[in-house]
């Protein structure tokens, strides 16, 4: 995935909110900000090349909150990035860096 295209892509407001992640994130109590912040401020920690229809990443950013993953999509055509998930990792699931995914 080409981040800093979608880096530019959020930035300029370039962004499709799936329903899923606008239900989820209205669950867990995040804020839409700190998802469009962690998609340009985050690290890639996981990529999915085969996602259609078009590839896409896990990023990981913190907040005042604490760690926040979130799973997006760049269409490369348009510069267009889709929001798809968002949630809090816990440590039942990764590793303290919270990039590593426990065995």
């Amino acid at each position: 995935m080409n981040h800093d295209l979608l880096k530019k892509s959020v930035a300029s407001g370039n962004v499709q909110w799936k329903k899923h992640v606008l239900q989820r994130i209205a669950e867990r109590n995040i804020r839409q900000a700190d998802v469009l912040n962690g998609l340009i401020f985050g690290v890639i920690i996981q990529e999915y090349p085969d996602d259609t229809p078009f590839a896409s990443a896990l990023f990981l950013c913190f907040t005042e909150h604490g760690p926040l993953h979130i799973v997006a999509s760049l269409n490369e055509t348009n510069a267009e990035t889709h929001i798809i998930t968002a949630y809090n990792p816990s440590l039942e699931r990764f590793e303290e860096d919270y990039k590593t995914r426990k065995t």
